[in-house]
């Protein structure tokens, strides 16, 4: 794990689930997934969307041209860690598609713009998770 993620998280979890700079007021959370081929497991803070009671997370990377490697973990095991300000629960992420998809996507990009702009930098569509707390 990168420096930058490191510090994030570390920031996140001394916080109960706030940080500052430049995700300052912005909701985060920590996923945790198995990697596809190590089986170890990888955190990852997000950027998340709250919207009616449900949680979503985007694999924006940036706008980078390839998917991130938490979104391919989890696409081949869907069971992940989600920490959710001072909440911790294990979810099973269900990648959406269609209406679905773009319906989400599209209340992200009004609520945080960059990922609109996230969008236009890549020719993949930005993949939309929902983290479906497991009961």
């Amino acid at each position: 794990m990168n420096d930058f993620n490191t510090n994030i998280i570390e920031e996140f979890r001394n916080n109960k689930g706030k940080v500052e700079g430049m995700f300052k007021g912005m909701p985060m959370v920590i996923l945790t997934t198995k990697g596809r081929r190590s089986g170890k497991p990888h955190e990852t803070p997000l950027v998340p969307l709250e919207d009616d009671g449900k949680l979503y997370v985007f694999g924006s990377m940036g706008g980078a041209p390839k998917h991130p490697a938490w979104f391919l973990n989890l696409r081949d095991n869907p069971r992940v860690t989600v920490e959710h300000g001072t909440d911790k629960f294990e979810a099973d992420a269900k990648i959406l598609t269609g209406e679905a998809r773009d319906r989400t996507f599209a209340k992200q990009a009004e609520r945080a713009p960059q990922f609109a702009e996230y969008q236009t930098k890549t020719t993949r569509q930005i993949p939309v998770i929902e983290l479906q707390p497991v009961r």
